[in-house]
């Protein structure tokens, strides 16, 4: 599936809408380069999710959580030298625990991904404020929120 938006505002509107969709258990992985828009989604995908702290990317820490409907936590794995520092953070507490992971940069860490996770390519367009999401993934919430996406 594929989205295309064009400016702050319709990014804005589809993080909320995707973040009102997820719930506990659900991995997000959120892949593209420098500058593609990671972190802004992530913010407003917060918002769905009852996130009212202000949201940044945990590049040196890894990790932020956050409280909303349900507890987020933010993995920022781009300066992760070895996929091996995960497992000192406990990842799997996260990823099997009783929120929502949205983990920009997700390709570094593929191989201790959960199989089931909705995953969100993000390219940047023509326009400085243009992005299309690819969206793909596995699982019955894979399926499940790309239905939903679909509906508008």
């Amino acid at each position: 599936m594929e989205i295309r938006l064009n400016g702050l505002e319709e990014t804005k509107e589809f993080g909320i809408r995707l973040g009102n969709l997820l719930r506990k258990g659900d991995i997000l992985c959120l892949n593209g380069d420098l500058g593609a828009g990671k972190t802004t989604l992530t913010k407003s995908i917060g918002l769905g999710l009852g996130v009212y702290d202000y949201i940044t990317s945990p590049t040196f820490a890894l990790i932020n959580e956050y409280t909303g409907k349900i507890p987020v936590y933010h993995f920022d794995v781009y300066r992760l030298e070895n996929v091996e520092e995960l497992y000192d953070l406990g990842f799997d507490e996260y990823f099997y625990g009783k929120g929502v992971c949205i983990i920009e940069w997700a390709e570094k860490i593929e191989r201790l991904l959960p199989k089931e996770r909705i995953v969100l390519d993000i390219e940047k367009g023509k326009d400085i404020d243009e992005r299309r999401i690819n969206i793909t993934g596995s699982g019955n919430r894979y399926t499940e929120i790309t239905k939903e996406l679909e509906k508008n």
